[in-house]
């Protein structure tokens, strides 16, 4: 799952945070919705980041978007959604087609799932998540447009995966991490999401949070 990341500031990131923070779009949200836009340290669902998205001509833009879906009949925010399963989910389908985005992240934070002898499963520790590949997180996701207070904005949830062998002792799921070479093809409306998803980063550097040192595959 993916549940919490963590934006850092840098060059690059902060082209994203202030391409997405001066909108006038992010200005409505804030105004009608009265969120704050994160531009750094945690970012949790039903928080606003910066997304990457095409425009209205298919072009690479960076949009503000709240995190988490609303789907009649599920109690809080969806975050996350199974890609093996979202062109086949009513909630996704049309999004997994037409409306796909990315969102950029220093890393992303996953919980040791520990089950006990009982059959019970209890959180461990804290990790820190990353690709060994890029210095940013390009995690895969959907968006769609919701709509309060008379107010139209976009909504994103993260596409997460079978884990590597080396996550997998961590927990049962993760994020679809891209490449930074295939942000483009992932946001065209036209392209082939699945074929696309094939490019999907495995290698990751796994840290402690508690310990602060990386801990790299054996």
């Amino acid at each position: 799952m993916c549940t919490q990341f963590f934006i850092e500031p840098s060059e690059e990131m902060n082209q994203y945070t202030e391409a997405a923070g001066s909108t006038a779009l992010l200005r409505r949200m804030t105004d009608r919705l009265g969120r704050e836009f994160r531009t750094s340290g945690e970012i949790r669902p039903t928080d606003i980041a910066a997304v990457i998205a095409p425009s209205a001509s298919a072009e690479k833009a960076v949009y503000p978007m709240i995190w988490g879906y609303h789907i009649p009949g599920v109690k809080g925010p969806v975050v996350n959604a199974r890609i093996e399963s979202a062109k086949e989910k009513f909630s996704f389908a049309s999004d997994w087609r037409r409306h796909r985005c990315v969102i950029p992240a220093s890393w992303y934070f996953e919980w040791e799932h520990i089950r006990t002898s009982g059959g019970r499963v209890q959180t461990g520790e804290k990790y820190a998540v990353r690709p060994e590949a890029s210095d940013l997180t390009y995690l895969a996701g959907l968006y769609h447009m919701e709509e309060t207070s008379g107010l139209t904005y976009p909504v994103f949830t993260v596409l997460t995966r079978e884990p590597t062998p080396e996550l997998a002792r961590i927990h049962n799921r993760m994020p679809v991490i891209l490449p930074r070479e295939a942000i483009g093809d992932w946001i065209c409306p036209d392209s082939d999401p699945e074929k696309i998803a094939a490019e999907m980063l495995d290698d990751m550097i796994i840290t402690p949070v508690s310990r602060h040192a990386p801990v790299r595959p054996d």
